[in-house]
């Protein structure tokens, strides 16, 4: 576990230390040779618990989650590098210092055994994100973004922290393997359905929930592409290992929690595929379209069976790295034409035909095509919810429609058409974005040939 976390904290002298000729190199090679050995976490192992310390543990659920973790820095900072360029060096220094600060943070997060500990690192990560969107936005409406993400992730969080302490005073231990051999102690009790129900809650708005997630949209739109590529990859998938964590913790989840979460889960993902289709925005398609996916995932965490958790846990790691890929390929757009308004940036094929391929296989995977792990992970948890009630694959099965379609409207209208009037010329794309496309495609046609590394279940 330390041979990740110092190497990422020692990031911080070296992006302040570094001398201005050399900054991004340096960050980068550095932040790639940490990715690089982060990939032996996903070697099974045949014990809960690898590299177990007294705080911090790696087992199947956690592994993949580190490893997109870890992945995902180098490609948000090379995805910033032109975003940044106009900026004073000192300033450029404290962007990636941000990034490198929420790296720890979500490293703990995701291998914290110990719910207090969890609880701390869930929470840190809002404060270097909220300095990304408010500092580092585009537009004036950032500050109402940033608003909206820390009332909405603090208000849902109070509960999870009294009822974390309640446990304790129950209990007298926190740690997650004892918890685990302890009989349940939130029975269907009123205290026991309140005690899971603001368990989940915080999780439910992290993820975000239909209803709860009015927050992301907003940020995503105005939140720079570093901060968009971490909310839709890493902080959304805090609040699906969350719920997969505490629901396994908690035992059996009462009905009365069980209907109405899957019920505005599997809604959520048909409403916001509908929204989806009439955007003008394409961030705001790319971010609606992650609340799609994600309803998914809570939907299958909520049944709480070996099957399910394996289609969440594939379903959110293909949409780390897709979704992540969508938004580099709109911040692509967004700096050659600065709009992202869909009417006025089409037809770009002909003069980017490369990034043209970048953006079928991009969209291609967010359709879950075959053989893509987004198809395995959609299968997977439609056959879960199928075996739990027939029904849900009236929306689930709407849902796969829709996303079809708004994907291929998305595909066709930056691609397709008559190029605008006042388009003339466009610099060309250069190697940097071919290499950040490059390394989000890799692992995502590599995981085809081997999906047992994430599904959750020892190969």
């Amino acid at each position: 576990m330390l041979k990740i976390i110092l190497p990422t904290i020692m990031l911080l002298p070296t992006t302040l230390l570094s001398p201005q000729k050399f900054l991004w190199v340096n960050t980068t090679t550095h932040s790639i040779l940490i990715a690089t050995l982060s990939l032996q976490w996903l070697l099974p192992s045949y014990y809960p618990h690898k590299n177990p310390t007294q705080w911090t543990g790696i087992d199947q659920i956690s592994s993949p989650l580190l490893v997109l973790c870890c992945w995902l820095l180098p490609l948000m900072i090379l995805a910033s590098q032109n975003h940044l360029q106009h900026e004073p060096p000192t300033r450029k220094r404290i962007f990636i210092s941000t990034l490198i600060t929420i790296q720890p943070f979500l490293i703990l997060a995701f291998s914290a055994t110990e719910l207090t500990l969890f609880y701390i690192s869930f929470e840190a990560t809002l404060i270097p994100t909220l300095i990304l969107i408010t500092r580092w936005g585009n537009q004036p409406e950032r500050l109402s973004a940033g608003i909206y993400l820390l009332f909405y992730t603090l208000i849902s969080s109070l509960p999870l922290l009294i009822v974390i302490l309640h446990l304790h005073a129950q209990i007298g231990t926190l740690h997650l393997t004892m918890l685990g051999l302890t009989p349940p102690t939130l029975n269907n009790s009123w205290t026991g359905l309140l005690s899971s129900l603001a368990l989940l809650t915080a999780f439910m708005v992290k993820a975000p929930l239909y209803g709860l997630h009015l927050w992301l949209p907003k940020a995503h739109v105005e939140a720079p592409i570093a901060g968009s590529m971490l909310l839709a990859a890493l902080l959304l998938k805090l609040g699906g290992y969350g719920i997969m964590r505490i629901t396994l913790l908690t035992g059996p989840i009462s009905d009365h929690l069980h209907y109405p979460f899957l019920t505005l889960a599997l809604w959520g993902a048909l409403m916001t595929s509908s929204i989806c289709l009439r955007q003008t925005d394409l961030k705001s398609l790319i971010a609606y379209s992650s609340v799609s996916h994600m309803g998914l995932v809570i939907a299958a965490s909520m049944i709480q069976t070996h099957w399910a958790f394996s289609g969440a846990m594939i379903l959110m790691i293909s949409h780390g790295l897709t979704s992540s890929m969508l938004f580099c390929l709109a911040n692509t757009n967004y700096e050659r034409t600065h709009t992202r308004i869909l009417l006025l940036t089409r037809g770009l094929q002909p003069l980017l035909p490369l990034m043209a391929t970048w953006w079928l296989l991009a969209n291609l995977s967010n359709m879950a095509l075959p053989p893509t792990t987004n198809l395995m992970a959609e299968l997977t948890i439609m056959i879960a919810l199928f075996n739990w009630s027939s029904l849900t694959i009236l929306l689930t099965g709407a849902a796969t429609l829709l996303t079809a379609t708004y994907t291929l409207f998305m595909l066709l209208t930056t691609q397709r058409g008559t190029l605008p009037t006042y388009i003339t010329s466009l610099q060309n794309s250069n190697t940097r974005e071919h290499l950040l496309m490059t390394l989000h495609i890799i692992p995502m046609l590599l995981l085809i040939l081997k999906p047992s590394l994430i599904s959750g279940i020892l190969s």
